[in-house]
């Protein structure tokens, strides 16, 4: 058992030991005035990166007008940014939160209501391995990570877990298992190693979940917001789903979350069935709005296709020939490199070096920067992290 730190929070991280001050643009600064190239964007949090001079003063005059008033009353900005995120997604309707796992939560109650309204008692979600939906009882029994799970249960019932990119696999269940109402994965793997949902497999998700009247329920948190190239990384194979969990870039910084839905879902809430104190507040929706407004004045969705591409391209070329190295895989600023070892000491050894990323899955080195990264910045990436990765294979051996 680890033991406690000397601090009044509860031992629930294995922070490095360094504390960040500032940042600006795709840099921040410890307290000790060490600069670091932010290659992790608050895990895919900071959209516009540090300090971006639009959002700023956006939030300075929201914060001097209204942080807070309940959702007892309207919200015109939950209204104005539910109709931008219906433009940009196809879909019609939203629920604002606070988080991931809270969008995911809202959800899986979509789901199970919208089976209980269909005379199902015990309605089923069929959930992925390798998935991570969030720490809540629920989300975390969705989630395909026996480790998280493990001093947690007994964990909930009702989901049905398969391999991910196995359509045979759905229809397996759909023969066999008339309760399933839902099918819940993320468009792209993020705590599970960057693992993309094949195109053809969501479009032949799509397709049975259109035969059988399951809700598609895919999971944006962490690919979605721009980060792949497209609005969201479903919209590369030309499908729209039922019900669009969201959270993370958002906000670009300030907590937010969203559940989306489409007319199969939508209606499914009624008042009294669903709620929240802080989400939807006027502070997390200026957020949102800016941080959309922002991206496309700026581009930067055509930014994260083409500097991804570039950054992903350099990867590849020096990286080339280490038989470490598994795959390169992802899409626009969100990729991953999966080596053939346990990889967590390359997070102390980037941050070192002046590099901010994470090591996920326990192999997978994970790079989801701030989608206003720049060429020359991606390069430096590249120059950093090329070489502690082939020094690192050469100092260890792979299990």
């Amino acid at each position: 058992m680890n033991a406690p730190l000397p601090t009044p929070l509860m031992n629930t991280y294995g922070r490095l030991p360094i504390a960040m001050s500032h940042g600006q643009g795709c840099r921040v600064w410890d307290t000790d005035g060490k600069q670091y190239l932010d290659g992790l964007g608050g895990i895919a949090v900071n959209t516009l990166g540090h300090a971006h001079p639009k959002l700023v003063p956006a939030l300075q005059d929201q914060v001097a007008k209204l942080i807070h008033c309940s959702n007892y009353y309207r919200v015109p900005l939950q209204e104005q940014l539910g109709a931008r995120l219906a433009d940009i997604s196809g879909l019609t309707n939203a629920f604002f939160c606070n988080s991931g796992l809270e969008a995911n939560e809202a959800a899986i109650k979509i789901a199970r209501k919208y089976g209980h309204d269909r005379g199902i008692e015990n309605p089923e979600i069929i959930v992925y391995e390798k998935a991570f939906h969030g720490r809540s009882i629920a989300t975390l029994s969705a989630t395909g990570n026996p480790k998280v799970q493990i001093g947690f249960g007994p964990l909930v019932e009702g989901f049905i877990r398969i391999p991910l990119n196995d359509l045979a696999a759905v229809e397996d269940v759909a023969r066999s298992r008339p309760n399933v109402v839902a099918v819940f994965l993320e468009t792209i793997q993020g705590e599970g190693g960057i693992n993309p949902a094949r195109w053809e497999y969501l479009q032949g998700l799509r397709k049975l979940c259109d035969e059988r009247d399951w809700l598609l329920m895919l999971d944006e948190v962490q690919c979605g917001i721009g980060r792949t190239g497209k609005w969201f990384a479903h919209q590369w194979a030309g499908i729209q789903p039922d019900v669009m969990p969201l959270a993370k870039g958002l906000g670009s910084g300030v907590p937010i979350g969203a559940v989306v839905c489409g007319p199969r879902a939508a209606g499914v809430f009624q008042p009294g069935n669903h709620g929240t104190t802080f989400g939807g507040n006027p502070l997390a929706m200026r957020a949102g709005l800016e941080t959309l407004r922002i991206m496309e004045e700026d581009g930067l969705l055509q930014n994260a296709a083409e500097v991804g591409a570039h950054l992903r391209a350099g990867l590849e070329r020096e990286l080339a020939g280490l038989s470490a190295v598994v795959e390169i895989r992802g899409q626009g600023l969100m990729l991953g490199i999966e080596l053939d070892r346990p990889c967590g000491e390359l997070l102390g050894r980037a941050a070192q070096a002046g590099l901010l990323l994470s090591v996920t899955a326990d192999r997978v080195i994970r790079l989801v920067p701030p989608l206003i990264l720049t060429a020359a910045e991606a390069d430096e990436i590249v120059s950093i992290l090329c070489p502690l990765v082939r020094q690192f294979v050469a100092e260890t051996t792979a299990p």
